[in-house]
């Protein structure tokens, strides 16, 4: 999945309580929702791992 700004890649990033979509150019974070209709198939097969993904 690539980033709205600069078109580089998106990973999953998790952390305590929340998971988010980090671009690995300019390193902005994408909350799931924000891009939940763009997410490419590798993308949400990563994501279903998680058990619940909270929205904040």
């Amino acid at each position: 999945m690539e980033c709205k700004e600069c078109e580089a890649t998106l990973t999953v990033l998790r952390r305590c309580r929340q998971v988010r979509l980090k671009c690995n150019g300019c390193q902005r974070e994408y909350q799931i929702h924000e891009v939940a209709a763009d997410l490419d198939a590798a993308t949400e097969a990563e994501l279903e791992r998680y058990t619940a993904i909270i929205y904040d």
